[in-house]
């Protein structure tokens, strides 16, 4: 019997860590691998690939700069609203939070919910940063331990391998898409381009303020820019559609080969040119839109984005169902993305197929990723993408990787298994990061470590075969050539990988063939 399958011999379950141990190696090599299975795919055929993250918020400011952060404070908990609700839940004062207390403060206030995290993602995710990049896996961070870390983390940040740029190559990562306005110049990413940085930092168009005509005062504000920089008259649709599309070519100079649209629902309602003309003239002159013109107006605008991206042979990102701002005198206070959102209900299965449909429908859907926040969607996105593949590549509309709330040990779970059951598992895309967050590369790894051990499981409950040949190159291809092969970058991507999986963890197999 191979020890795999002797339930004597799991040498990956927690009792096989010494005793004296455990507490404070919460974070090891085989962290969440509960079997030798598990433990192979990961360390030989996931962890040696570098990172794609095709979609995340990281400043382009901080990577063209190369910033460096002046202690753990600014790096860990500048920007980042996951930790901000917890400590909030934890009865810490905001002015911990997002206020203007001093940066030791902040982080002895986050040291001191940690431990009442438990269950909670972010007690992993916390202890993944301080072990990659810091090192820091011999203590669990806690008031007592909270000295002693902040001290390590700041002497550490001093070092060049720790600015901005020298994260990202000691994650070895060798993709980054952030997350950038129509109306933004772009400098930032010119420059990063002309310094050659190893690497490839892309631009995303993203026109959320684009059809956000229910606030008139701020489309309006967001139309000057537009004007401005397009040197195109925004006072018709025409204009308008024209500006947009001037500045959609202007990304493609620039890089970008993604567009994302972040959207409480789907829009695919029927509209008449003269109707959105009308709309559209009714919102520049500074009157709201009834929630019957502002849906047929965003329908139009989403309609017309899809088509410009499938012109240029983008990739489509549909992030779906968020809540926003919904504590509205903090969010009068402090602004969004400062923690106030939550997972929205609304029930969008019709108007996404007609949206989808539509495109289709004139051979104009181009390659597609579908995000879903509300984590009851996930069968409804499973069968939907299945509607739309038309053999032309393979995994076209792709579900996406669990997202926001969802990226956690459930989440993640529940997303696999949903497309593993209604689609192919073997033409996912894979993990992104979606954070403003230099220390959040870990997640990656932590969604390889998900992948990795219910794969382990399947194979351990007599499911999958146990076969290298065909394991190996499917954890492979999720965890990094399916997002290279579908994105389709110019230059293609150039990285500090091995063209080949990892040597072996021990467990041998008589059957399988190389790979």
């Amino acid at each position: 019997m191979p020890a795999s399958r002797n339930p004597k011999l799991k040498t990956g379950c927690r009792h096989a860590l010494p005793s004296m141990l455990r507490p404070a190696m919460l974070i090891h090599a085989d962290f969440l691998l509960e079997n030798a299975i598990a433990r192979e795919l990961y360390h030989r055929w996931a962890a040696p690939w570098p990172i794609v993250d095709y979609h995340c918020h990281l400043p382009p400011e901080d990577i063209a700069g190369d910033r460096c952060f002046a202690n753990a404070t600014r790096i860990w908990l500048e920007g980042d609203h996951y930790k901000w609700r917890a400590m909030r839940s934890n009865g810490v004062a905001e002015r911990l939070c997002t206020g203007d207390a001093p940066d030791r403060e902040k982080f002895d206030a986050w040291a001191a919910t940690v431990p009442k995290c438990l269950r909670n993602p972010l007690y992993h995710w916390t202890h993944l940063e301080l072990n990659r990049p810091f090192g820091i896996n011999d203590r669990l961070l806690s008031p007592a331990t909270a000295p002693a870390i902040w001290e390590a983390m700041n002497a550490q940040l001093a070092r060049p391998e720790f600015s901005a740029r020298g994260i990202m190559r000691q994650m070895r990562v060798a993709v980054v898409c952030t997350t950038d306005d129509p109306v933004d110049d772009l400098a930032h990413h010119q420059r990063i381009a002309r310094e050659r940085f190893a690497v490839q930092v892309r631009p995303t168009w993203r026109p959320d303020k684009g059809m956000a005509i229910d606030d008139p005062a701020g489309f309006n504000a967001w139309i000057a820019k537009l004007e401005a920089v397009s040197g195109t008259s925004c006072a018709s649709i025409d204009g308008y559609l024209a500006a947009t599309k001037l500045r959609h070519d202007f990304f493609h100079a620039n890089g970008c080969r993604l567009s994302d649209h972040g959207l409480d629902t789907v829009y695919a309602d029927s509209y008449g040119a003269r109707e959105i003309a009308a709309i559209y003239a009714k919102v520049r002159a500074g009157t709201a839109p009834t929630p019957e013109e502002s849906a047929r107006f965003k329908s139009f605008m989403l309609h017309e984005w899809a088509l410009m991206d499938h012109a240029k042979g983008w990739v489509m990102q549909l992030h779906i169902g968020a809540q926003r701002n919904n504590n509205r005198r903090l969010f009068r206070t402090l602004g969004p993305d400062k923690g106030f959102d939550s997972i929205g209900d609304a029930n969008y299965a019709a108007p996404l197929a007609r949206f989808l449909d539509r495109l289709d429908d004139t051979n104009q859907l181009t390659k597609t990723i579908l995000y879903n926040l509300n984590p009851r969607d996930n069968e409804v996105i499973g069968t939907m993408i299945g509607n739309f593949q038309d053999g032309s590549v393979p995994g076209k509309v792709q579900f996406g990787s669990g997202w926001w709330f969802l990226d956690q040990l459930d989440g993640m779970r529940k997303q696999i298994d949903a497309l593993s059951n209604l689609g192919l598992l073997s033409r996912f895309v894979g993990m992104v990061t979606d954070s403003r967050s230099f220390m959040s590369y870990p997640r990656h790894e932590y969604f390889r470590r998900v992948l990795c051990n219910l794969i382990g499981r399947d194979v351990e409950n007599g499911e999958l075969p146990d076969d290298d040949s065909l394991l190996g190159p499917l954890v492979r291809n999720i965890c990094y050539h399916n997002a290279v092969q579908y994105l389709n970058l110019p230059g293609g991507i150039v990285a500090s990988a091995r063209n080949g999986p990892g040597k072996r963890s021990g467990r041998r197999n008589p059957s399988s063939t190389a790979a």
